[in-house]
């Protein structure tokens, strides 16, 4: 199972990062993440560049589909030509956001009719797209899960690896899709 780590120039190091290295540790039983960037590389909010490992395409072949936040989200919205590069299909991926990245799958319109989680950084724009954002750090309804908090990345690689065939979360995660 291919997992696409979509991580945006202004990104949060720990949401790309962390995500990529825990589902990665799976990697031998078939589940791989990567680090999936609209451009060759990206920089982090604490300046780090990063090459990407696969183009921003890659997600529509990607079984799951993670996207992280940082601190220039609002402009990935704002980008009609970057979102348009989001083709993204939750009746055969998993979808999960991770803080701010609430604001893409709201923007992408993944997120009507169903409540999100997010930071509180992120919380008054995701609502002015009209979704209820809830005191809470993890959400999943299908295949769409929202997550947020500084650590908001191990919330959504654990059902990741949890769907993979061959690798399973801890047996006392409190975290799975429906």
């Amino acid at each position: 199972m291919q997992v696409a780590v979509v991580t945006f120039d202004g990104f949060n190091e720990l949401d790309s990062f962390i995500a990529s290295a825990l589902i990665n540790r799976c990697r031998a039983d078939g589940l791989e993440a990567f680090v999936t960037t609209p451009a060759p590389v990206v920089t982090s909010m604490s300046g780090v560049q990063v090459t990407g490992q696969r183009p921003m395409e890659f997600v529509t072949e990607a079984e799951v589909v993670l996207i992280g936040s940082g601190v220039r989200t609002r402009d990935v919205v704002a980008d009609d030509q970057l979102i348009s590069r989001l083709r993204l299909d939750p009746s055969r991926q998993l979808i999960g956001a991770q803080c701010s990245g609430a604001l893409v799958l709201a923007r992408l319109g993944l997120l009507e009719g169903m409540p999100a989680c997010t930071d509180n950084k992120s919380r008054p724009f995701v609502e002015a797209h009209g979704v209820t954002v809830l005191d809470a750090p993890f959400h999943a309804e299908g295949n769409i899960a929202t997550a947020g908090g500084c650590l908001a990345s191990t919330d959504m690689a654990i059902p990741a690896v949890a769907r993979s065939a061959s690798c399973s979360a801890p047996p006392n995660s409190r975290i799975r899709f429906r």
